[in-house]
């Protein structure tokens, strides 16, 4: 391990209240990270006019982002551990924007593929700097009631990105879609740079563990290290399968499910996009809050009560993602989105919170890195294509019906986790801290 003073923190603010403000700002920076990153799905049809789009390369618009975005994680969470989270959130916020705005330029399928690749690059430093962020001021108390709020941004900024995005391409022509979008993420980030302020790296994790920040010698872990923590601790493993699992359910529902509503239910572009988004995150928007509250709780008791929420709105969330590829109904079809959406949310709200419980404070931008690679490269990566493969041959319907098989299998990973390691994992990790500062 190598030593690094702590040069790039700054003094934390002492009013309680700023913590909250935080969680508040960061929300506004996230609305924008998954609005232009949804933006595209709404306009699909247009894209598919103009550019002679089939199935497939449509898929691929979809898994561009997310394989760039899993492949530079790693890289943006080894970053992050080694930067002012401030500079990696506002710079990310500011470049994704502008590609974002350049996707307009677009002439062919080859611009649209590079812009959209282009993009996942940009958006790939946020959650992990915010999420490091975050878990420094909120300890285990409300840690994931802090991220559960933070996580109702992702389904605001869908719910909108579908909507607007359709509306404006409908009204002015898709490629205002991207240029407004990516003009007011821009001007956020001029905003909150006066605002936002950098904590002191762990502060949060060393209250909870009763050691005081003069104690704390703080380090920074080499490559190697991180993959010695990962293998030693098999909860990280799980939680990052379970992620994969769950993403790649996430992506069929927000690649695909505006092209189905238009294809069977013959809605156009603005109610697709609107339907498709509306209902699921709602109903996340209104259970991630709920999922953290429950999981703060349900920590007090053991060590797995995080995972415990998650397993539980995996299990739930399974049978209604069946129903939304089966149904004849619209209005089952809302039903099952509604509810596929309120397990989600569940789920949602302690990602990162539950994989903070083994991972010490100095590691937990490369964690985040290296979830949001399996994540987004093992599940968001290979959904578009994998379903959009099985729908020339199945259809839309069938194909996302079959996705809730692999809900199942994320919730059964889940609960070995929460049965067998989470435990020992967090002791580890406490244990680890407080021998730090006897030393």
């Amino acid at each position: 391990m190598n030593h690094q003073s702590n040069h790039e923190s700054t003094s934390m603010p002492q009013n309680p209240k700023y913590r909250w403000f935080v969680v508040a700002m960061l929300w506004t920076i996230a609305f924008f990270n998954y609005a232009d990153r949804q933006a595209i799905f709404s306009v699909f049809p247009l894209l598919a006019e103009e550019f002679d789009l089939s199935l497939v390369q449509r898929g691929w618009l979809g898994s561009s982002f997310a394989l760039v975005y899993g492949l530079g994680a790693p890289f943006a969470g080894w970053v992050v551990d080694r930067v002012t989270r401030k500079s990696a959130i506002l710079w990310g916020l500011h470049v994704w924007s502008i590609i974002c705005m350049a996707t307009a330029l677009s002439k062919n399928f080859t611009h649209l593929l590079f812009y959209r690749a282009a993009e996942g690059l940009g958006e790939t430093f946020y959650f992990p700097a915010s999420m490091s962020m975050i878990s420094d001021y909120h300890g285990k108390e409300t840690r994931s009631r802090a991220m559960g709020f933070h996580q109702t941004s992702v389904y605001i900024g869908t719910i909108a990105g579908g909507f607007f995005a359709g509306w404006i391409g409908q009204v002015h022509g898709w490629r205002w879609s991207f240029i407004v979008f990516g003009g007011m993420g821009v001007l956020l980030g001029v905003v909150l740079h006066k605002f936002l302020v950098e904590p002191s790296r762990g502060a949060a994790e060393l209250a909870d563990a009763g050691v005081s920040e003069k104690q704390h010698k703080e380090q920074r872990l080499s490559l190697g290290d991180f993959i010695r923590l990962i293998r030693t601790t098999p909860t990280v493993l799980i939680l990052m399968l379970a992620f994969m699992s769950a993403n790649f359910v996430a992506m069929v529902l927000l690649t695909w499910m505006p092209s189905y509503l238009t294809e069977k239910f013959n809605m156009n572009l603005a109610m697709s996009g609107l339907t498709a988004t509306l209902y699921v995150q709602l109903a996340s928007m209104a259970a991630s809050p709920l999922g953290g509250y429950f999981a703060d709780i349900m920590r007090r008791y053991t060590p797995g009560g995080r995972m415990l929420v998650q397993a539980i709105g995996l299990f739930c969330g399974a049978p209604f993602v069946i129903l939304c590829g089966m149904t004849q109904s619209v209005f089952w079809l809302i039903i099952a989105l509604t509810f596929w959406g309120f397990f989600k949310g569940l789920y949602d709200a302690n990602i990162f919170a539950s994989v903070f419980d083994v991972v010490r404070p100095e590691a937990r931008g490369t964690a985040a890195g290296f979830m949001n690679m399996i994540g987004w490269l093992g599940g968001g990566g290979t959904a578009p294509i994998i379903i959009g493969y099985t729908a020339e041959s199945w259809g839309l319907g069938p194909s996302i019906a079959m996705a809730s098989g692999v809900y199942i299998f994320a919730a059964v990973l889940l609960v070995i986790g929460m049965v067998f390691f989470v435990k020992k994992d967090a002791e580890n990790m406490q244990m680890a801290l407080r021998k730090e500062a006897t030393a």
